[in-house]
Formats: structure tokens, C-alpha cells, sequence
């Protein structure tokens, strides 16, 4: 995983210290108590630290670790010019940075999302999705709040997830494949995008519906209520 600054909260420190002393051990015991009981032996903290640091055990430690990805995302794109790049680009490079963030940990993402597909770990998987989108958008300065914020983050928690199935089953060297289908993918959002756009234009000038309704009721020449 890349490295974050815990900052100096000593539970985010020892947090942090036992997720990336657990993340080696995942590949081959899964995201399982024998994981996290490892992870504390080889990070120098007290036996039974799991379950101070992770009381909701695995499926904890892996909205955690997710949670590191999301302000690893935070930090890369606070660091580029995002006034002058397209929001194709901008969003692009959200969700570049969110795979890069999974560094060498690939089969540990892995297990997390075979995880998270088991019945207890159902309602986490959406949840952390979600949050990488709105991570994202947020960083590139999207300021919705009507229906534009949730098609906006459900959309983009699509991509994200095909994205990252394809980033994960790319062996190349630079994940080439892999980058061209999330620009394949951008290139998809943004035409439907733009044909919503458009529709919304057209349905804007057509009559209003509650005007005709309120013709054929009362007549057209009935503008005002009687007193």
C-alpha cells in the first residue's frame, strides 16, 4: 500500500502499523482473524490488538484500508492543476490514483472483494464504492446536491468497480489494457452525459404539462381565480 501520514493520532498510527503488517499475510490466509492475529505479531503490538484497533474484525480492516486509498487519492489530485483539465481527464486521474493506490497489494484486493461478495460483507462493497466516487468528485470540486450528486456518484461507482476488476486481471507491466478500457469507459460516461444534456435542453422547451392540464380543466381563458 503507499504510505500515508497517520498524522499524530496514536490509534490512526498503531491502526495504520497493523493494516500494512496484516496486508502480506492476506494472499494466503485471506481476510480472516489469522490475518489480523499475524499482522499484530509482526507489528510489535500487544497480543490482542485486533480487537482493539479492528473490533469489527477483516471486513473492518478493509474499509479502513480503503479508506487510506480514498485520502491517498485526496493528496494526488490536491497536487495537480485541475483548473485547466477537462473533467474527463480530472476524473480520469481520480480513479488512476485510486488503482495505483493498491500498489503491490493486487491479490489483497482480491480477497477483499471475495470477501465483501460473502453475506456479512454484502452491504459493504456499494459502501465503499460510493465513497471512492464521492472522494473523487469532491476532489475535483463537484459542488451537486440535487440528483446530479447521486448519478453523478453512482455512475462513477460503476466504473470504478469495472475498472478495477480489469486492473486487477492486467498482467502487463504498465496495466495497458487496463488504462485503455477505463478510457474506453470515460469516453462512455461522457457520451451519456452529453446526450442527457441535450435532452434535458429539448424537454425544456416543451410546454409545460401542468400548464395544458390546467387548460383543459378550467379553459384556456380562465387565467384568474374568481374572489
Amino acid at each position: 500500500m503507499t504510505k500515508l501520514d497517520p498524522s499524530t493520532d496514536p490509534s490512526l498510527i498503531a491502526r495504520t502499523a497493523l493494516l500494512e503488517a496484516t496486508l502480506p499475510h492476506v494472499p494466503f490466509d485471506g481476510w480472516s482473524s489469522k490475518s489480523l492475529r499475524l499482522g499484530v505479531k509482526n507489528s510489535g503490538l500487544p497480543v490482542g490488538a485486533e480487537e482493539l484497533y479492528f473490533p469489527g474484525g477483516a471486513l473492518e480492516m478493509i474499509q479502513f484500508w480503503n479508506a487510506q486509498m480514498d485520502k491517498y487519492v485526496e493528496t494526488k489530485l490536491a497536487k495537480l492543476d485541475l483548473k485547466t483539465m477537462r473533467i474527463r481527464d480530472k476524473v480520469t486521474k481520480g480513479i488512476t490514483a485510486r488503482l495505483e493506490a493498491i500498489a503491490i497489494h493486487e491479490e489483497a484486493a482480491r480477497r477483499a472483494i471475495a470477501r465483501t461478495a460473502l453475506p456479512d460483507g454484502l452491504l459493504l462493497g456499494p459502501k465503499i464504492l460510493w465513497a471512492a466516487a464521492d472522494t473523487i468528485w469532491r476532489a475535483i470540486g463537484d459542488t451537486s446536491t440535487d440528483i446530479n450528486y447521486y448519478t453523478k456518484r453512482t455512475t462513477l461507482s460503476a466504473v470504478i468497480s469495472t475498472s478495477l476488476a480489469a486492473w486487477l486481471s492486467d498482467d502487463t507491466p504498465e496495466k495497458t489494457k487496463a488504462r485503455a478500457f477505463l478510457d474506453a469507459r470515460i469516453e462512455n460516461v461522457m457520451q451519456f452525459e452529453g446526450a442527457k444534456f441535450k435532452a434535458k435542453k429539448r424537454l425544456s422547451k416543451l410546454p409545460n404539462p401542468a400548464e395544458i392540464l390546467g387548460g383543459l380543466r378550467y379553459g384556456r381563458g380562465r387565467r384568474k381565480r374568481r374572489g
